[in-house]
């Protein structure tokens, strides 16, 4: 996800105070209580009745910050929440319990378990582009592990941040979560300089990811790092055309195209071309009608400097739809454009708004070619009525996670791990995934003292042939 940015390692008077405060964030984790069970379920069931109460608020602030309307805002931000904290409170007891694994012949009549434990304090620093979501998601993760959380939401969005500030310093003990909001570029150092964080779970560009990266290297820190890069999404000469135009154009420009997972650009067989754009433009207008500046169903660019970023691209192909822009208030219509040159920055940076580059391909290895110069994308989808089809593309794509005849929608599974590879990301996250990413499993081995054969005592002269056969 695009970070506009740059991090600087800078002390202040009123870091150290934070850093003071984050001991005392320490102390009480070691203290033992969020361990239990008990802490766990009581704080998921007091961060589900306060989502609920604040629901108003929330829909106001994330139309504040990208003009979401409350249908979209609850169906992909409030609606996935609710959905993480049911799912792990339905879990919670199967996820705390140690796992009996099997035991190898050396070892018998031992037996071996795997214990989850919590990490410790943790930081979760959130994107501007679903506020709400990405920062409380992982936190439902972090809750259920048992740790304490420091929570940084994105300054960007200042409306949501404003509202999350609150509804944590107002329902629950700073010293066990606790908001940070100012500068990024100020505050995630000094934190991170002066304290050793037990996890990080970073959702942003890949530039100030690499910074969160550095930052916390240097404490040999754990990181999650959920970011971005360009999703392609293909679609084959046998797709059904009408489903693919109305699923890419959904995922394609809800939120103004500002979703990580999204595609990025499209490749289509060039026999279907025609057909796939003209009924993308059908759907379009269909979704945000002829006018979508005035459509309540389509959002706004979330800053000026992320506006001129935007329309910077507009003038690197041809506009076959949409190009309308207003820059007072922050609106870039949805735009697809073809004739564009692979060499072109659109075709090399993360796009993150609402326009659609559109490539044509012969076959599969000519489009192999195009995705290989953006490799390990976060998310790839494909439109083919073939299996064998789509088999081909998942196992010659790396990526981080995707979709058959569909777009982005594997992100709304808890079943499923959500992260990247290579560039964009690092670790997973949802559901069991986000459990596990803010725990630790701890291997134990118990035997018993009944039996306690001279075999595994020196002297061991004479037992190399034996311990071949016990141990190999």
């Amino acid at each position: 996800m695009y970070t506009a940015y740059p991090i600087k390692d800078t002390t202040t008077v009123a870091g150290t105070a934070m850093v003071t405060h984050l001991n005392k964030m320490r102390t009480r984790y070691l203290a033992g209580e969020t361990k239990t069970y008990e802490w766990r379920r009581n704080k998921l069931l007091q961060f589900r009745e306060l989502v609920l109460k604040y629901e108003e608020d929330i829909y106001t602030a994330l139309h504040k910050d990208l003009h979401k309307n409350r249908e979209e805002a609850w169906v992909t931000e409030v609606g996935l929440v609710l959905a993480e904290i049911n799912y792990a409170l339905k879990h919670l007891k199967s996820w705390m319990r140690p796992k009996r694994v099997g035991t190898n012949l050396v070892n018998l009549p031992s037996t071996s378990y795997i214990y989850n434990e919590p990490l410790g304090v943790v930081l979760i620093i959130g994107p501007w582009n679903f506020p709400f979501l990405l920062l409380f998601g992982p936190l439902v993760g972090a809750l259920a592990a048992g740790n304490v959380v420091v929570m940084k939401p994105s300054e960007y969005a200042p409306a949501t941040a404003t509202l999350i500030h609150k509804m944590i310093t107002k329902c629950f003990d700073d010293q066990e979560l606790f908001v940070v909001e100012g500068d990024g570029a100020t505050v995630v150092p000094e934190m991170m300089v002066h304290f050793a964080f037990d996890h990080v779970f970073f959702t942003g560009g890949t530039s100030v990811g690499k910074i969160i990266y550095e930052l916390a290297a240097s404490k040999l820190v754990p990181v999650t790092l959920e970011l971005g890069g360009k999703s392609p999404c293909v679609v084959e000469a046998d797709a059904n055309i009408s489903v693919a135009a109305r699923r890419i154009t959904m995922t394609t420009f809800v939120n103004s195209g500002q979703m990580c997972v999204a595609p990025d650009y499209i490749l289509v067989h060039e026999t279907v071309k025609d057909k796939l754009v003209k009924a993308m433009k059908e759907s379009i207008v269909s979704f945000f009608s002829d006018s979508p500046h005035a459509s309540d169903n389509y959002g706004r660019i979330i800053n000026d400097r992320q506006f001129n970023r935007l329309i910077g691209y507009l003038n690197e192909g041809r506009i076959i739809h949409g190009g309308q822009y207003n820059a007072e208030a922050k609106f870039i219509a949805p735009t697809l454009i073809d004739n564009v040159s692979r060499d072109s920055p659109i075709m090399k940076e993360e796009i993150f708004g609402p326009i659609l580059p559109i490539l044509t391909f012969k076959n599969q290895q000519e489009a192999l070619q195009v995705i290989a110069e953006n490799p390990n994308p976060l998310s790839f989808s494909v439109y083919t009525n073939s299996k064998k089809t789509e088999e081909s593309w998942i196992n010659a794509v790396s990526f981080g996670g995707g979709c058959v005849n569909n777009s982005s929608w594997q992100f709304s599974n808890p079943e499923m791990p959500f992260g990247g590879r290579g560039k964009s990301g690092i670790g997973a996250a949802h559901g069991k995934f986000s459990y596990d990413t803010f725990s630790h499993r701890k291997s134990v081995l118990k035997t018993p003292t009944w039996f306690d054969p001279s075999l595994k005592y020196p002297p061991f002269k004479g037992k190399l042939s034996l311990f071949k056969k016990i141990i190999g």
